[in-house]
Formats: structure tokens, C-alpha cells, sequence
């Protein structure tokens, strides 16, 4: 139903009971300090740390100006706690700003959120991903080991894997694009409290490498639930899921060139092709398998980036693989005649980032 109360009584509303947690989330989506929030609002950033504390809550009009610089509406104040999320899977820590990390960590909140609104609507399938833990010694289970278990516990027949993120979406894991603001960040993942979240780059226009990024992930979710986020080993180990999850070793091994001499070139390009994967995975596959020795893989790299295909490889497969499980959601309650305004009202969550995460294709700017 829409919130038909005049702004009035909205702000009151969200005065009356202001939820420090949300506006910490609501600073955070819009990649602020609180330092700055303060500038934004004339008030101190003290301020700002007591409310987001719970420790004071801010007066009527504040309530407007927060609203205003942080575009969402008041009432965003007065829903419940954030959904609780574990720390985002990022490839580097260090070379990801403590701002951005945040800004990532509140836009998984975010997408968690909505999720849960549109589950109360629409069925989402069940969450079935393997219990396949890899530590870091590898003494119990290898990244290997874990890959060729997921494909066991997912039914893949042999071959390639025709469409990754379908395959995740219908275990359940949510998969959208990351709003423009993180598009710095490689994709990354993190568990919720509800489900599992994939956030893919919105600026990584490559399918092949796209479906690596998906099975990346996913092997974070499935081996890493304590692992420290960010960390060598850890990324070391989703690469490694990854490669075996979408190219396993025992059936892409008699098809690898030794070298690139000669039609490996073109050999290199149909397997792309068939296995959905970039050449560049495909000679560090060969060269991890130990079928392509070190000198060839240097010659074959230094070949890559004279052509330029270290930035962009050629290949038949122009469009991304599209996630179709909040799509398809919000078209469910379009076609029922329910609007993007009319399904968020009363939560003040802000329409323009509901439509990225809701999107089968990256949006390059926020509502």
C-alpha cells in the first residue's frame, strides 16, 4: 500500500524512532565519511557518530536534511536493523579503500534487503549449496577436491558448464550487478543472514571472464565461511576452485597445448569457445596441469599483451550472462500492477538502486 501520510507526519514518524544502524547503511551506500555527512548537513560529525550509535536521535528537520543528502526517504530511519552479513569477499584488501569496502559491505546489505522483500512475494528457490570447508594447509580437502564436489552435489554432467549464473541462482544464491559507486571493485561475495550474495562488476563487459568471476565466488561461499576476506591463500584457492569447477583437469587435459607454436593459437580459440572460459585462463590452466612449461607460458603471455588481448581477448560471445532471480521478481509485481514506488514505499529504500539490483544488465548510473 502506498504511504499516503503527508511529509509532516512521515517525518515524524521517522523522528520518533530513528534507527542508528540504518543511517550508518544509508552513509555508507553513498560513500561518505561521516565527517562529510556532517559538512552536508551542518552539524558535527560527534553528531553524526551519537546517532549512529543510538546514543542521541536527531530532531524532525535534521531527519529531512539527512534524508536529502543521503537520497533516500525518512522513513529508511525508522525501519529495523540492516541485515547482518559476513565480510565481503574482496580479491585485495589493501588495494581496496577502507570507504569503497563499506560502501560494498552496505550495498550487500542493501541487495540482501530487497531480496527479502521480494521473497515475501515471490517463491525463491531453496538455498542448496555443499558444506565443502578448505583450509588453508589443504590437509583434508584441496580447492580441487571442493570443485569437483560442487559439481558432484549440483549434478553437472561432463563438460562445460553452459550457463554459471543460472547454475548458482537456482541453488538459491542471489546474483546482481554492483551499483556504479562500488564499479571499482572487482565482484565479490559474502553470506547473509538469509542467502548467499554474488555482486558482480558492472564495468567488466567480458562473458568469459564474468563466468570465472561467478565461479570464483562461488567457491568462496562453498570453502571460505572463516577464512579472513581478502587474503592470498584464500583468492589463491577460489582461483583454483574456479578453474577446476569450469575446466576439469581430467577433460580439458588432453585438448591443452604444450605450446603455442604453430595452430595452438587456433586450438586455444575453439576450446575458449566451448568451455566458456578467457585464453588467459586457459594457458594458466595449462601451465598450472603441467602441460605447458614456464618459457612457453611467458612467450604466450608476452604474445597476449602484444596483441592486446590482456585488456580485451576476441571472442563470439558479446553479452554477459544475465541473473534473472530478482528480475524476474520485480517483473512478477509489475505485471500484477505493483510499481517499484508502490512495493518500497514505507521503506524509504531509494528506487534507483532497487533498479540496479534488480537489473538482468548493468545500469551505468544511479536513480
Amino acid at each position: 500500500m502506498v504511504d499516503q501520510r503527508r511529509p509532516s507526519q512521515t517525518l515524524a514518524a521517522a523522528a520518533s524512532f530513528f534507527n542508528g544502524e540504518r543511517l550508518t547503511m544509508a552513509r555508507q551506500l553513498a560513500g561518505l565519511k561521516k565527517s562529510h555527512l556532517a559538512g552536508l548537513i551542518e552539524m558535527s560529525p560527534a553528531s553524526v557518530t551519537a546517532w549512529e550509535s543510538g546514543v542521541k536521535q536527531p530532531n524532525r528537520a535534521t531527519v529531512a536534511k539527512l534524508a536529502l543528502a543521503l537520497r533516500v526517504e525518512p522513513q529508511f530511519f525508522g525501519g529495523g536493523a540492516p541485515p547482518k552479513v559476513n565480510k565481503p569477499h574482496f580479491r585485495s584488501l589493501r588495494s581496496t579503500p577502507q570507504i569503497a569496502q563499506d560502501e560494498a559491505e552496505a550495498y550487500g546489505r542493501f541487495v540482501a534487503e530487497i531480496a527479502g522483500m521480494l521473497e515475501n512475494v515471490v517463491e525463491f528457490p531453496q538455498v542448496l549449496l555443499p558444506d565443502l570447508p578448505v583450509d588453508t594447509d589443504e590437509r583434508s580437502m584441496t580447492p580441487e577436491d571442493a570443485a569437483r564436489g560442487a559439481r558432484g552435489f549440483f549434478a553437472v554432467p561432463p563438460g562445460p558448464i553452459q550457463h554459471v549464473v543460472r547454475l548458482v541462482e537456482r541453488r538459491g544464491v542471489v546474483v546482481v550487478f554492483s551499483e556504479p559507486g562500488v564499479a571499482a571493485i572487482d565482484a565479490f561475495s559474502l553470506h547473509t543472514s538469509t542467502r548467499p550474495i554474488i555482486i558482480l562488476n558492472p564495468v567488466k563487459d567480458d562473458y568469459y571472464r564474468q563466468r570465472f568471476d561467478v565461479a570464483h565466488e562461488l567457491g568462496h561461499l562453498i570453502m571460505h565461511h572463516d577464512a579472513e576476506p581478502g587474503g592470498k591463500v584464500a583468492e589463491e584457492q577460489a582461483n583454483r576452485f574456479a578453474a577446476e569447477f569450469l575446466m576439469p583437469a581430467d577433460e580439458i587435459a588432453p585438448f591443452l597445448p604444450n605450446s603455442t607454436a604453430g595452430k595452438a593459437w587456433a586450438q586455444l580459440a575453439e576450446l575458449k569457445e566451448h568451455w566458456g572460459v578467457s585464453l588467459a585462463a586457459l594457458l594458466y590452466r595449462a601451465r598450472s596441469l603441467g602441460i605447458m612449461g614456464d618459457v612457453s607460458y611467458r612467450n604466450a603471455m608476452v604474445r597476449m599483451s602484444q596483441n592486446g588481448w590482456r585488456r580485451a581477448e576476441p571472442g563470439r560471445m558479446s553479452s554477459l550472462e544475465m541473473p534473472s532471480m530478482l528480475p524476474r521478481a520485480k517483473e512478477v509485481l509489475s505485471e500484477a500492477g505493483v510499481d517499484n514506488e508502490t512495493f518500497l514505499s514505507g521503506s524509504g529504500l531509494p528506487v534507483g538502486l532497487y533498479e540496479i539490483a534488480a537489473s538482468r544488465v548493468p545500469i551505468g548510473a544511479r536513480g
